[in-house]
């Protein structure tokens, strides 16, 4: 033995690039939030301008929550410490506000066909 620390973890950077995926997520309903403001208030009023804030406070969410878990790996996967697993309430809350959306833009085709 030399003396050296083991290496914790492999180096292929998964932390990172889940990371990145979140923050293009995140990306993607700032994006569809602002064209949500911008093309349908002519259709369906003042809702659209709160959908379209709704979405980017989630945006900033998920965004600040990935960072806050990609550190969290980060340290857990650098250390020698033992991991604590957290919940995934995250992805589920992003998930079931993905599918009312999408159940909302569903209603609105058949109401208004």
């Amino acid at each position: 033995m030399t003396g050296e620390p083991e290496r914790v973890f492999d180096p292929g950077l998964q932390p990172e690039r889940t990371a990145l995926a979140w923050r293009r997520t995140a990306l993607a309903l700032a994006g569809g939030s602002v064209v949500i403001m911008r093309i349908l208030p002519s259709v369906i009023g003042g809702v659209a301008l709160v959908l379209g804030f709704a979405g980017l406070v989630l945006a900033l969410v998920v965004l600040v929550g990935s960072h806050r878990r990609y550190r969290r790996q980060h340290r857990a996967l650098t250390s020698t410490e033992p991991v604590v697993l957290r919940s995934g309430l995250p992805v589920v809350a992003l998930t079931a506000a993905t599918l009312l959306v999408g159940v909302l833009c569903l209603l609105f085709v058949l109401l208004r066909g």
